[in-house]
């Protein structure tokens, strides 16, 4: 059984793997049926998911940031609206810190930073006084500009060395290392050898001190590999879950929540 430590209560999934299904409060994310409200908040409870994870600010290939009070427009309202029907831990993807702390006042439980802690320099502290989980993903430049510079030595000494540092500074903060998740960014600065090399070897990052994130869904690569546009990328997604999962991931962060947790369950009647 998985487990996460919360502020003040520790979750588990029967799953292999944490099952974080994603709802973009955004008009603009890659795929456009992650876009939503409540309806597919509650949709993505109803299919089992164990936490939902909550964006305002795209950060997909090309995507241009959003400003503090817009993020914070698009989020929050959808916090408060999921706590009026369920206790689902629920994440906040941001790289800023007012709008963790807007929406962790009203009942965010988790932080999803695809900076690492690096863009706002107040995050750490909030994060550490309040007891918050912390992901923290390894990305290169700017989602404008991220995909000019794929080229790496050694793709899964950098990334894994990156993550262990911003991990050391997390703890230097005061965020406990229980409350430290980490994330390699498949497809953030990553040409398709890069992002296979992480898949294949995402439990052995930062030397296994720290449970991975794998955020595969959909992605550029998975359309690499099957020639399918975002639409078609279901199958092939599934198969990255699973390889992932096989290979160590904690947990997994998905469009589609119903078909993932079908293929977990198969997956815990052979472990």
């Amino acid at each position: 059984m998985k487990k996460l430590i919360l502020k003040d209560k520790v979750i588990t999934t029967e799953n292999p793997a944490f099952v974080m299904a994603i709802v973009n409060a955004t008009p603009d994310s890659f795929y456009s049926e992650s876009r939503g409200s409540i309806d597919r908040a509650l949709k993505m409870i109803d299919e089992g998911a164990d936490l939902l994870d909550i964006g305002g600010e795209s950060t997909r290939p090309g995507s241009a940031y959003v400003e503090e009070a817009e993020e914070i427009q698009r989020v929050v309202p959808l916090v408060k609206e999921i706590r009026k029907h369920s206790s689902i831990p629920i994440s906040i993807d941001t790289r800023k810190s007012a709008v963790m702390k807007a929406a962790f006042e009203e009942g965010a439980d988790i932080l999803n930073d695809v900076s690492a802690l690096e863009d706002d320099s107040a995050m750490a502290d909030f994060c550490a006084e309040k007891k918050i989980p912390v992901i923290l993903m390894h990305k290169r430049g700017i989602p404008d500009s991220m995909q000019n510079n794929t080229e790496y030595g050694n793709v899964f000494e950098e990334v894994s060395s990156y993550l262990e540092q911003r991990a050391d500074y997390a703890m230097s903060c005061g965020i406990e290392k229980e409350k430290i998740i980490v994330d390699p960014g498949v497809g953030f600065g990553k040409n398709l050898n890069g992002n296979i090399q992480l898949i294949k070897n995402c439990g052995k990052l930062c030397g296994g001190k720290y449970p991975v994130l794998m955020a595969l869904s959909r992605k550029t690569c998975i359309g690499q590999m099957t020639g399918k546009d975002v639409d078609g990328r279901l199958y092939g997604t599934l198969a990255a879950d699973l390889i992932s999962v096989l290979n160590g991931a904690f947990m997994v962060r998905v469009h589609d929540c119903a078909p993932c947790v079908d293929t977990f369950a198969v997956l815990k009647s052979f472990l």
